[in-house]
């Protein structure tokens, strides 16, 4: 099995401030503070995290858990963890959100902010939709998913 890449420190750019409140090797439990509140986030790699068995994991992919955020403080920050991933990791192929399936209005945000649903799977504890923001080298298949291609 090939090990499994340290998660590098996660920074926002902009008006954020971050308190780290725990780093491990795969891991970051990070306190933000923005102009619209405060938020609650944990970024994990998903090879060594709860979704490691959910879906066909890639070694580079991370999870966000969203602890606390105010609603209308969702978008905004979810834009900015893509594009603080993106830089902290460039080989990062995809940002996984995991939410419970029944909390439709945080799943709408997050689509509003370039996520998409994947699919619903049970972790054994509840039923959470996956949701996934994929930077644009990491999908530059043809979007058509109905039309087989060279047809």
């Amino acid at each position: 099995m090939l090990p499994v890449p340290p998660l590098p420190p996660i920074g926002l750019a902009g008006d954020w401030c971050i308190e780290a409140s725990s780093r491990s090797r795969h891991a970051q439990d990070l306190r933000l503070q923005g102009k619209g509140g405060s938020a609650e986030i944990l970024f994990e790699r998903c090879a060594v995290g709860r979704l490691r068995d959910a879906y066909p994991v890639g070694l580079h992919d991370v999870e966000v858990q969203v602890r606390a955020c105010t609603e209308d403080m969702l978008p905004s920050l979810l834009v900015a963890l893509t594009a603080a991933l993106g830089h902290a990791d460039p080989r990062c192929p995809r940002l996984v959100l995991s939410r419970p399936a029944a909390d439709r209005a945080f799943i709408a945000e997050a689509e509003s902010a370039g996520f998409r649903h994947v699919v619903d799977v049970d972790l054994g504890s509840d039923e959470c939709s996956l949701l996934a923001w994929e930077p644009s080298w990491a999908s530059p298949a043809d979007a058509d998913l109905d039309r087989v291609p060279g047809t």
